[in-house]
């Protein structure tokens, strides 16, 4: 009964970021909308012409904010997953090179272009998949997301292939939100802090919804051009750190097609949805047209020889989740650490 009732504790805590932000949110339309338009503003023509703009960017703001929580985390294809049994003979397999030799075979008729440094399939032993490129396991979610970017601790959810333009567009109107609210709320923010204007609670209601808004902008900012930056150079988060390994080695921009290729993978190709929360991405999130291939497609899965040479580079690139395929050995090696160097950990190679 009692690691139920901390499993319901973890998932609750899990949802106290979301909730903060609803709150603040609805803080915010209170100090706004009541304290601000309706009690401070001097003319019914600044009142309106306040509320006009400020309900559309909310809305926007909310819905953007939303869908990014609720969008559905998008798994690998069944074609990825391993059966029972072949699953069960590879991790019981002792000789890398069976185990390789196990991994080709299978990914054979899949669209890979991705590698670990030691030429291997990326296989999850925690899901039993060969992992689609640009997918990684997430730990909290103890699922592999396709094209993972980071799991935000904010809307409870990866940010994934799934809802990556949800996320940027939330990022986006939120401080467009917040600036909106700075500049509208400026004038009185001066008088009642200089001059002493305003009475009463509505007073500290705006001199703090300034000072919040201020806050909130700032933080947002530099994250939602970092992500407009990644996206005109076709890289997840987690590629920006470590490279995605290509038959010719690791390429950080081994998938960028171009800035405005890149930005329609993210958003689509009719530009009159990109602003909106609507899915709009290209593709299946399985597949990618990269540099080295360009006209890759899930749908012509079996066609694609699969790649890797084996060649192993001497750079860290592993992925975030910690798969045992091959044990601490496959990780370690991929470091650049010979295996001298597993005796100094107590680690039996056998």
């Amino acid at each position: 009964m009692a690691p139920r009732a901390c499993q319901l504790c973890l998932e609750a805590l899990k949802w106290a970021p979301v909730v903060f932000i609803t709150l603040i949110v609805g803080w915010s339309y209170y100090a706004y909308v009541v304290q601000l338009c309706i009690l401070t503003t001097d003319t019914i023509y600044e009142k309106v012409f306040f509320l006009l703009f400020y309900h559309p960017i909310l809305f926007l703001f909310l819905w953007s904010f939303y869908r990014t929580i609720f969008a559905k985390v998008r798994l690998p294809p069944k074609e990825f997953y391993l059966s029972k049994p072949e699953w069960q003979r590879l991790e019981s397999e002792r000789d890398e090179t069976v185990q390789k030799e196990l991994l080709e075979n299978f990914a054979r008729k899949l669209p890979l272009q991705n590698r670990t440094v030691a030429g291997f399939p990326r296989y999850c032993e925690k899901c039993k998949c060969v992992k689609p490129d640009r997918s990684h396991h997430c730990s909290v979610c103890a699922l592999c997301v396709l094209k993972m970017d980071h799991h935000c601790p904010w809307v409870n959810n990866c940010v994934g292939f799934h809802n990556y333009k949800f996320f940027i567009l939330f990022l986006g109107y939120a401080l467009l939100y917040c600036f909106y609210v700075a500049m509208s709320t400026l004038k009185y923010f001066i008088d009642f802090w200089s001059n002493g204007g305003g009475s009463g609670v509505g007073r500290f209601h705006i001199l703090f919804l300034f000072f919040v808004s201020i806050m909130f902008g700032i933080s947002v900012m530099s994250l939602f051009f970092y992500h407009i930056w990644l996206s005109l150079h076709n890289r997840s988060n987690l590629e920006a750190f470590r490279a995605p390994i290509f038959q010719t080695g690791p390429d950080k921009d081994g998938f960028s097609l171009g800035s405005s290729a890149n930005m329609a993978e993210v958003f689509g190709d009719q530009r009159r949805f990109w602003f909106l929360p609507v899915f709009t991405s290209r593709g299946d999130g399985v597949s990618y047209a990269s540099r080295l291939q360009p006209t890759l497609n899930y749908n012509t899965m079996g066609s694609t020889p699969s790649l890797g040479d084996g060649v192993t580079y001497p750079t860290r690139t592993v992925d975030l989740d910690s798969d045992g395929l091959l044990g601490q050995r496959q990780r370690w090696m991929e470091e650049g650490e010979s295996d001298s160097a597993f005796a100094n950990r107590g680690i039996d190679l056998a």
